[in-house]
């Protein structure tokens, strides 16, 4: 008798089944993106505060941090900031030293996940280099500012894993409940998409 395969696919709450070794674009909603990121919180949770800093708040600020690094950044290179995590909404923010030690595969899955947003919303599956710099860049800023702010990591700390980074002195971060977080993600998401689509 056959072995039943098992299953690799989540049901998300618009309906769509989300296959997570073989993610299509056609399966992927921005509704449940921004919900997911909303709930997911960075850092596991050990941020200081009444809400949990959540991933869609990471992914805003980072997209805010692309521009500032990059002034005239086009809407399209923002988008794909503000969507740099959203593989993360099926399969939650590992730290990076759990993503060091799960290895090769996780890295696999996290990257197909990627390329079938960027498919669906518009953008090249995989980024040009001097885009996924530039968002790196944003990324350990932002990791910088909420290492310093919410994670309880001291200065030197934070600027041996994360780097110095200029014109970031005075962001300050306040976690927000998750539907006020959604609803911001999702409305800062339909700005950059439209003006995409209006190219």
């Amino acid at each position: 008798m056959a072995k039943a395969a098992s299953r690799a696919w989540q049901r998300m709450l618009s309906g769509r089944r989300l296959d997570l070794l073989d993610p299509s674009p056609l399966d992927i909603e921005i509704d449940d993106i921004a919900h997911g990121l909303a709930r997911v919180a960075r850092w596991n949770g050990q941020t200081k505060g009444e809400w949990a800093y959540s991933v869609a708040q990471h992914s805003l600020l980072v997209e805010r941090l692309a521009a500032r690094f990059k002034p005239n950044l086009d809407r399209r290179w923002r988008l794909a900031a503000l969507l740099h995590d959203a593989p993360e909404y099926v399969i939650g923010d590992l730290i990076s030293p759990f993503k060091a030690a799960v290895g090769v595969d996780y890295h696999t899955l996290e990257e197909r996940l990627a390329m079938a947003v960027h498919l669906r919303f518009g953008l090249p599956a995989k980024l040009p280099r001097a885009i996924g710099t530039l968002i790196k860049k944003a990324d350990r800023a932002s990791a910088f500012i909420e290492a310093r702010q919410l994670a309880g990591f001291e200065e030197e700390e934070s600027l041996r894993y994360f780097g110095r980074h200029a014109d970031i002195d005075r962001i300050r971060l306040r976690p927000a409940p998750p539907h006020e977080v959604q609803e911001r993600f999702l409305e800062r998401f339909a700005t950059l998409y439209e003006a995409q689509d209006q190219r």
